[in-house]
């Protein structure tokens, strides 16, 4: 297994403000207000997965759309521009369909940050996917009937096993203050985070030993954020990041060795 010195060596290598421009932690920087800020996180991380590159340049688009005033974008209701919209398995009646949530969620329920708090727990371990599973049903409630698949891996559930990395990237975003995290929101701290688990900490976090279950589920994302709470009790999720980019450096590396 990696040393806990080895691992902060990666942190203090990776976790510097020169990752946020071929990051999606972009879009949370560019709003100009704090809910602007907190609403382009939530559609972010929502499109954070596959080609970076892809959904970055998505997410541009869809920004651009509403000239970055997102919020009130959101509250206006009017999401017809979307239309035509499209990223991979999201068409656009689940893009619109989660602008729509956003909508009621800061109508209705008073914003994205007042759902979290008053969901959150406390309490450690297997109820940490209760707080998570609160914000999703109180979430599927608004969500229109026209919406398809991609709507539910945008915004899938706790309960039925997803590993929810892009619900705990964004809760990375808004609760650790750092050069890439921004540290929006206090009623939780770093110690009560989750990792984002996806293929690539998966598979990086098993060759650095840190991960033995093999499904990259919510049990994998709990052992694994257990195993790096052993190393930062106050802020394991530091790690994230730099498990993330040196395996992207190590991709970048193979890469170059092959075109020698």
């Amino acid at each position: 297994m990696i040393s806990a010195k080895e691992l902060d060596s990666l942190v203090l290598k990776y976790e510097n403000e020169d990752f946020i421009k071929d990051d999606p932690v972009q879009f949370v920087y560019r709003g100009k207000t704090k809910k602007d800020k907190e609403i382009a996180g939530f559609i972010a991380s929502s499109f954070a997965f596959g080609n970076r590159k892809a959904f970055i340049k998505t997410l541009s688009q869809i920004f651009e759309y509403c000239d970055y005033d997102i919020y009130n974008y959101i509250i206006n209701g009017d999401f017809s521009a979307l239309k035509g919209a499209y990223y991979r398995i999201y068409k656009d009646s689940d893009i619109i369909g989660l602008f729509k949530v956003l909508y009621y969620i800061y109508t209705k329920e008073g914003g994205l940050e007042e759902i979290f708090r008053g969901n959150f727990k406390q309490d450690r371990g297997i109820k940490y996917d209760h707080f998570l599973s609160g914000i999703v049903d109180l979430m599927y409630r608004y969500t229109p009937k026209d919406v398809s698949f991609g709507f539910y891996h945008m915004i899938p559930d706790a309960k039925k096993g997803s590993a929810m990395k892009k619900m705990n990237m964004f809760l990375r975003w808004m609760i650790r203050k750092s050069s890439v995290d921004i540290g929006l929101w206090n009623f939780m701290e770093p110690k009560d985070l989750f990792i984002p688990l996806d293929v690539h900490v998966a598979r990086q976090s098993r060759e650095m030993g840190l991960l033995k279950r093999k499904s990259n589920d919510y049990t994998a994302a709990k052992e694994l954020t257990e195993t790096l709470r052993s190393f930062c009790f106050n802020d394991p999720i530091k790690y994230d990041f730099a498990m993330f980019a040196f395996g992207v450096e190590l991709k970048k590396e193979s890469r170059s060795l092959i075109n020698v």
